[in-house]
């Protein structure tokens, strides 16, 4: 027979933690990594405003960020983030690496969308008189709008997975859970109660994204 040592209590603390973590660094990272996105695009060769500096500039420190693993990310930020939020440990502090990781991978992932915009649209609105800034907001980011919810998504699931990873350290949230009772007391029951969540919140999160997606691109 199984020894459940976890509670309700437990799992309903742990995934709230989770929610926090994932909520507050897509908001913020998002937010940063569209802006990546975006200044990739323009000032690439050929680009709305070309500029080989600044692209030349990000380009390699975007794929830095984006070639190291969380754990690892974690780790040697450690002082930064203690200088940010006074702490090392705990969802707070997990909030800060999570931030600096998914900024770099929602921007790559914004450029890819918006290259894939047709040029055609953007030979127009530079026909119609447009600013630079027109044509990225009334004409590139309405057009890549369905690729750029499954981005999104897609980061979402990525900062699911880091969380999960966050645990490792003391991060809080369902891989906190599944470290420190399942793992270090040998609980199988915790094990298979967290997989299972985390599977069951990333299929709705795809789902969701999905159906959004194909409602966008149908618009």
């Amino acid at each position: 027979m199984l020894n459940t040592i976890i509670t309700l209590d437990q799992l309903i603390q742990a995934l709230y933690e989770t929610v926090v973590m994932v909520g507050i660094s897509l908001l913020i990272g998002g937010l940063i990594g569209i802006v990546i996105g975006i200044t990739l695009v323009v000032t690439r060769p050929g680009g709305l405003i070309p500029n080989t500096f600044i692209y030349h500039l990000m380009n390699p420190i975007v794929n830095i960020f984006r070639s190291l693993p969380f754990i690892i990310l974690l780790v040697a930020i450690i002082p930064f983030t203690r200088m940010i939020v006074n702490t090392s440990i705990g969802t707070s502090a997990a909030i800060v690496p999570l931030t600096i990781f998914i900024a770099p991978y929602i921007g790559r992932l914004v450029e890819n969308s918006l290259l894939e915009v047709n040029p055609g649209i953007m030979e127009a609105a530079d026909s119609m008189g447009a600013t630079p800034f027109q044509v990225i907001w009334y004409f590139m980011l309405p057009e890549a709008f369905g690729s750029l919810i499954l981005t999104m998504t897609t980061a979402t699931i990525g900062l699911i997975g880091a969380t999960a990873m966050a645990g490792t350290v003391g991060g809080g949230g369902i891989g906190d859970l599944a470290i420190s009772y399942g793992y270090q007391r040998f609980d199988t029951f915790t094990i298979i109660v967290t997989v299972a969540i985390l599977v069951i919140v990333v299929q709705a999160i795809q789902s969701i994204g999905n159906v959004l997606a194909r409602k966008a691109r149908r618009d």
